[in-house]
């Protein structure tokens, strides 16, 4: 078995290299030009490989096509269409096409990882991400307090942007809520400052709210 599985992976490897790369890994779902047997591939070996593709996908600039990038395209529609139950596999395919600024086949992705399991924080956050890569706050929130109410709620990076994204929206309160969470996490110099600032501005606020308060009390 682990003598076959070897032989179709290289010849899926060999056969999506003599494709544009490019073409190979922008398009939304891989069209096989040859019959593909999922029951004799290897899960295991499969997966072991894509993840080594795949974090060298994570390392290059977004946009960035290389073989690690299509490897990892690759091998994971694979091994998603070989066990579509998986919930880790189209969150990988989501990530990667979200490197790539594939809207489309990202949320895709990422929306049939929640069918899989709604009950998951990870596709929640990941959604998130994809959201406030491209700015897109009261989004990227709605997803980030999705996966923080599923129990995601020790994740720096999440509490981390669910504070940022209070910051931005000017309520002082709650982003000190989520970023002094953060640094319950991993406490750093520059979240450390972010929240003495923050901490300033909400004082200022306070008072501010509290002398508008005293006057009105006094007309």
């Amino acid at each position: 078995m682990r003598q076959v599985s070897i032989i179709v992976l290289l010849i899926l490897i060999n056969f999506f290299s003599s494709i544009n790369p490019v073409f190979s890994a922008v398009k939304g779902g891989i069209e096989y030009s040859i019959p593909v047997d999922y029951s004799k591939i290897n899960e295991a070996e499969f997966e072991e490989k894509a993840k080594d593709y795949f974090f060298n996908a994570l390392k290059l600039k977004d946009n960035t096509v290389n073989d690690d990038m299509t490897n990892a395209l690759m091998l994971y529609n694979v091994l998603e269409k070989k066990s579509p139950t998986n919930i880790e596999y189209p969150i990988k395919l989501g990530i990667l096409y979200d490197k790539l600024y594939k809207d489309r086949q990202s949320k895709g992705f990422f929306s049939k990882a929640i069918g899989i399991d709604n009950t998951n924080p990870k596709p929640y956050f990941y959604l998130g991400e994809f959201y406030y890569k491209r700015e897109l706050y009261r989004k990227a929130l709605k997803y980030y307090n999705k996966a923080y109410k599923l129990g995601d709620s020790t994740n720096y990076d999440l509490l981390f942007k669910i504070g940022d994204i209070y910051e931005k929206f000017g309520d002082t309160r709650s982003a000190l809520k989520y970023l002094k969470e953060a640094q319950s996490q991993s406490a750093n110099p520059e979240l450390n400052n972010k929240i003495k600032r923050i901490e300033a501005q909400d004082a200022v606020n306070k008072e501010y709210y509290s002398n508008t308060r005293i006057r009105t009390e006094i007309k």
